[in-house]
């Protein structure tokens, strides 16, 4: 991963025995101090984490809407969602931050719900009854898989080489091709014999904010809130031509605490729970990355102890998170790339943010003002934001080897099996239930075979001939910038 250089911290006169404790909250003395201790004046660290909430506000929201809609709940019910996501992503900001002994990174890392569940949270919703039966059964997984990823937390190190760039390029690429069905459901309707369905206006609302989005992404004072701004533009314009309604705001609490366990006890299901586990794993390849990432930026020591700490903080708040109805949490990559943009490394800036985020959870209106974002204008932000997510898992394939080995062939297997019940829903249908659920999502099918498939061709090599796979022996398909003239000579190839 490429980020700015920065100046590492100032080293101590003399090496110490043993090393400082990375989860104190002081450096200690004798030691220079660490640099994402530095405290800032109150107003510029709280207008920096309002910049960090600003900047993964959508991400958060989106998904309880998605996991909203496929369970069919009431904008009221979704409201709740909403809430309970921007709660718990404040509060698991708070832990990552600020830490307490074995929990929490101490570094500038904002928390925000993981949309690599999304997909596996939307199987388990569908084939365990729906509504909320299904999210009980969803909830119940979360909570019996966080707790798994909580226990291998300190050994995680031992087992990441299961998750290289191949691997994680290839099931981050399937996470966001499989979340465009909804994006396109929220614009045309997700049932063909309902009216209104695929309706023109309805398309030319979504038309309208992708539009806006991707004009504030050229300005470059907005670009980072151009999603948010999307949304904000793209709901005025709906209200201007009626298809936008308040009527959901009616009888709102203005504060309220967290029902718990509002939809009901959780559930428990042996396939999704298998399924959640291993979307745990790439979640937690997700945190582990960002929190090496961050460290580089800011200039300070991660090591195993501080990894781990970071990892049990992420864990626990995503085996919590379900008591309140939230969904599980993982580190937010645009806000790292924004600690290195500004270059403001104070964790208790970010902390500021997410005492934030925990304020707007605890407003049911506030959260129900979200609710008021109609289908089309979500769906119109949504090509952009779960492209995003793609284009991430295209960009981490790029760093990969192709030459002399048969990684393509992984990629390749992987998309293709990932993409399945992506393409052809109900593709496992007459499988076992257990079976179907694990298989039913596409970032656990995807996982499990990019994990399977590294292993056969890359850790266990039963050999690689000079010339591996038809699949592989294609070039590489780049046109030139500029063809040679008939006067020049042509490029031996």
């Amino acid at each position: 991963m490429t980020v700015r250089e920065t100046e590492p911290p100032a080293e101590p006169a003399a090496e110490p025995a043993v090393d400082p404790a990375p989860t104190s909250d002081a450096a200690a003395p004798g030691t220079s101090a660490r640099p994402e201790d530095e405290r800032l004046p109150f107003v510029r660290s709280l207008g920096y984490g309002l910049q960090h909430i600003l900047a993964m506000f959508g991400g958060v929201i989106a998904v309880p809407l998605i996991i909203g809609g496929a369970a069919g709940l009431t904008p009221t019910q979704q409201a709740v969602l909403v809430s309970s996501a921007l709660l718990f992503s404040g509060l698991a900001t708070l832990l990552q931050t600020l830490g307490v002994p074995f929990l929490g990174a101490q570094l500038p890392l904002v928390q925000g719900i993981s949309f690599a569940s999304v997909s596996t949270l939307l199987t388990i919703v569908t084939t365990q009854g729906g509504g909320e039966t299904g999210l009980r059964y969803a909830y119940g997984a979360v909570i019996v898989a966080a707790v798994v990823g909580f226990v291998v937390a300190p050994f995680f190190s031992r087992i990441v080489h299961l998750f290289p760039p191949v691997v994680t390029g290839s099931v981050i690429t399937v996470i966001g091709l499989s979340l465009m069905p909804t994006a396109a459901g929220w614009i045309i309707g997700n049932d063909p014999t309902a009216p209104g369905y695929a309706n023109p206006g309805d398309i030319a609302l979504a038309g309208f904010t992708l539009l806006v989005v991707l004009v504030l992404s050229k300005v470059p004072v907005l670009s980072r809130l151009s999603i948010l701004l999307g949304l904000v533009v793209g709901t005025v314009a709906a209200f201007v031509v009626g298809k936008a309604s308040t009527d959901g705001l009616s009888g709102v609490d203005a504060v309220a605490l967290p029902h718990l366990f509002d939809v009901g006890a959780p559930a428990f299901a042996v396939g999704a729970i298998v399924s959640m586990v291993v979307v745990m794993l790439v979640i937690m390849v997700e945190t582990t990355a960002d929190l090496l990432a961050v460290g580089e930026i800011v200039g300070t020591k991660v090591d195993s102890r501080r990894l781990s700490d970071g990892l049990r903080a992420d864990m626990l708040s995503s085996a919590v998170a379900p008591v309140v109805g939230a969904f599980p949490t993982t580190a937010f990559a645009q806000n790292v790339g924004l600690v290195a943009l500004s270059g403001i490394k104070s964790r208790f800036a970010v902390a500021l943010g997410g005492g934030v985020l925990v304020l707007l959870g605890l407003s049911p209106w506030l959260a129900a003002v979200v609710g008021v974002i109609p289908g089309p204008v979500l769906g119109g932000a949504g090509i952009v934001l779960f492209g995003s997510v793609t284009a991430s898992g295209v960009r981490t394939l790029s760093q990969v080897k192709y030459r002399d080995n048969l990684n393509l062939v992984v990629v390749a297997t992987t998309l293709g099996f990932g993409l399945l019940p992506v393409v052809a829903d109900g593709f496992w249908s007459n499988f076992p239930d257990w079976f179907a659920t694990i298989f039913g999502s596409g970032i656990s099918s995807a996982a499990i075979m990019g994990v399977a498939l590294n292993l056969f061709f890359n850790v266990w090599r039963p050999g690689e001939p000079k010339q591996p796979s038809v699949v592989a022996a294609g070039p590489p398909l780049v046109l030139p910038e500029r063809m040679p003239t008939s006067e020049e000579p042509s490029a031996q190839t």
